[in-house]
């Protein structure tokens, strides 16, 4: 785990501008938890397709098919994806993550109606990067996203990777303890059960098992080429550094 450890140093100062951003204490009223989700719905969402991208690349979605040659990481992809599409929701009903947080937006009156619009054209675009770039949404969530869809289409497998488990997989428990945290300290009385137990259930996921498994699928795509490793860092400091855009865009509007 040496490789590991070595990109945990290599991007440290980026994770911690982004564990320490601002946002978290300026989430003070219902009104900045409603913007919060406003705006980090959309790491939510493209979170999938680079969950997407990974599952096209690392295990066999084609017919006829054929064993992968990446057992340990088929099946922390096939895990995650399960886990992702079809979780158990709070009442019982089998729901992927983005849906349940959409419901947890709708339960605390936060407004969805700039995200459908933008998932509407998205449906039907045939080029994800324009339709990114024509919409309406703020400048920053726009870097955000095309960072995000700029990695799927040109990114090799081991960079789509590294965006997904160091940008995002490995930085969630930390992020959402913060802001459960403070969500739990400045509003004890507001509807908040949908949304704590979308939070609680990916810290008990991505800490306890997405998570360790994703560093596992990175050593087992890299290996000893150092080239891959050095790629490996510069994606997951940029995919830290637009993160940090998307909370800041998320500041601005509050």
């Amino acid at each position: 785990m040496r490789k590991i450890e070595e990109i945990n140093a290599a991007i440290a100062i980026e994770r911690g501008i982004l564990l320490n951003h601002p946002l978290y204490h300026k989430i003070n009223n219902v009104y900045g938890l409603q913007k919060f989700m406003e705006g980090h719905v959309y790491a939510v969402w493209d979170f999938m397709s680079l969950l997407k991208a990974l599952q096209q690349r690392l295990t066999c979605i084609t017919v006829p098919w054929f064993a992968s040659p990446f057992p340990t990481t088929r099946y922390l992809i096939n895990e995650i994806v399960l886990a992702e599409e079809s979780d158990e929701y709070i009442d019982g009903r089998r729901l992927s993550h983005f849906e349940m947080y959409l419901d947890a937006m709708e339960s605390l009156e936060a407004d969805t109606t700039m995200l459908q619009s933008f998932l509407l054209q998205v449906r039907v675009s045939d080029n994800i990067l324009h339709t990114i770039d024509k919409s309406d949404l703020p400048l920053k969530i726009k870097e955000f996203l095309s960072f995000t869809f700029h990695v799927i289409i040109n990114g090799k497998t081991h960079e789509i990777a590294a965006a997904f488990t160091f940008g995002r997989e490995d930085l969630i428990p930390d992020m959402f303890t913060s802001i459960l945290t403070e969500i739990q300290t400045n509003f004890p009385h507001s509807n908040l059960e949908k949304l704590i137990y979308y939070f609680e259930r990916h810290i008990e996921l991505d800490a306890d098992e997405h998570g360790p498994l994703a560093m596992k699928m990175i050593l087992e795509l890299c290996e000893d080429d150092d080239e891959k490793w050095q790629e490996v860092i510069a994606i997951s400091k940029t995919a830290l550094e637009k993160r940090k855009l998307l909370w800041d865009a998320i500041e601005e509007s509050l």
